[in-house]
């Protein structure tokens, strides 16, 4: 029997968690330097500092579940922001490309995180995108699950870098400004 000549995991149904998140920015004239401000979550009861994120819902895209995750984790009802970024994806059509592109207003994710949950018996793999708040919106109260208990603060971007607790968000955030930035 072959093999792949590529190391390879495969994760079946019932055994990963599809999950999505934002990197969720404001424009802000106040703010000093280049305007920008990031929605990070402050998780009181284990005084963490998050991305907000959570699962894939049944029939739900994973754009879909990252705008709405990150809605109801922050109260900021939000769209993903096109950018120009790198890709492997191909055109439609086109057979494939071997070395990223760099492609105007792609919506696409800017990062997986695969967490090995093992001793819950499964996989969870977190698609990260970059969105920002509607024109004209407020924060909504009430949008957090009974079982949540965040607090969404707007920082700028060094602000934020210094202020979350995980290395691997501060990566995706690194990564996010690097692409909004360079616009």
């Amino acid at each position: 029997m072959a093999v792949s000549r590529y190391p390879t995991q495969q994760h079946l149904a019932g055994d990963f968690v599809i999950s999505a998140g934002c990197v969720l920015f404001r424009e802000n004239s106040t703010t000093s330097g280049d305007g920008l401000e990031i929605c990070i979550l402050h998780h009181l009861e284990r005084d963490e500092w998050l991305l907000p994120k959570g699962r894939k819902d049944r029939g739900e895209s994973i754009e879909q579940a990252a705008v709405r995750e990150t809605y109801e984790e922050t109260g900021y009802a939000c769209e993903l922001w096109p950018r120009k970024m790198p890709t492997r994806a191909p055109l439609a059509g086109v057979n494939n490309v071997y070395a990223p592109q760099v492609v105007e207003g792609l919506v696409e994710p800017i990062a997986v995180t695969i967490r090995d949950m093992r001793s819950e018996g499964n996989h969870k793999f977190i698609f990260w995108f970059i969105a920002k708040i509607k024109e004209d919106v407020e924060k909504a109260e009430g949008t957090q699950m009974d079982t949540e208990n965040f607090e969404s603060v707007f920082l700028d971007g060094e602000a934020t870098l210094q202020k979350l607790t995980f290395q691997m968000d501060r990566d995706i955030v690194r990564k996010a400004l690097e692409i909004v930035r360079s616009q």
